[in-house]
């Protein structure tokens, strides 16, 4: 069975498990923090897709003084607990949160940035352009979009290394056995060149790749 991002004893432990299991986590992070400081106007308003526990609104909020985010995220917990951490660290008046997915934003909503982080490998892989199709409308022109996400090992050995690295992480020998196990439950995988073609059908025409760790990979793409 897929990991349920709505209950609660998964929403309770997350922020503490995502920096074992994701390899680059911080890195990926620091990366998006530092691009967005160079490539955003200090007024943006930034859309992000699947907000979690709000780990990258605690810092864009602490880096744009200016700007305003919409967050969105189809489980109620990971919500609340984001609105919690906002509110308890940062200024959550310059924060709307929404309770569904980008199918759920208003028409004419439109954004000078989008983040999609750890999201779209667990989309359907048939329902992939929808999903970039949707992000893509609300954008701007020149806008950008950020993703990172695990794509489809070229060879066996990735696998093995990316078990190994999650040890090294903090991950037990059991739990990283079992996130191997889980892989066809809880991901839907193409390959970098599928997710860049993938990309550009929907319209964008700038596809950078800003960090790869493994077999995942994280791209910058422009509209």
């Amino acid at each position: 069975m897929a990991k349920d991002f709505c209950h609660p004893k998964v929403v309770a432990g997350y922020d503490e498990h995502i920096v074992q299991l994701i390899p680059g986590y911080a890195l990926m992070h620091a990366q998006v923090r530092a691009t967005l400081t160079v490539q955003l106007t200090a007024e943006a308003h930034i859309l992000v897709v699947g907000c979690g526990t709000g780990y990258e609104i605690e810092y864009l909020l602490a880096d744009f003084p200016k700007i305003h985010i919409t967050a969105v995220d189809p489980s109620l917990n990971m919500l609340q607990k984001a609105q919690q951490k906002i509110a308890e660290h940062a200024d959550s008046s310059r924060v709307n949160w929404l309770l569904g997915t980008t199918a759920d934003l208003k028409p004419e909503a439109q954004f000078d940035a989008a983040l999609c982080l750890l999201v779209a490998h667990f989309i359907a892989n048939d329902q992939k352009t929808e999903f970039f199709q949707q992000i893509y409308q609300h954008l701007k022109p020149k806008a950008y979009l950020m993703t990172y996400d695990m794509l489809l090992p070229s060879h066996a050995n990735e696998l093995k290394i990316l078990q190994h690295l999650c040890q090294v992480q903090g991950l037990s020998v059991r739990q990283s056995e079992q996130m191997l196990e889980r892989l066809e439950d809880d991901f839907a995988l193409i390959t970098p060149q599928q997710y860049c073609d993938t990309l550009l059908k929907v319209g964008f025409n700038s596809i950078q790749t800003y960090l790869q760790v493994i077999n995942y990979f994280g791209f910058l793409a422009q509209k």
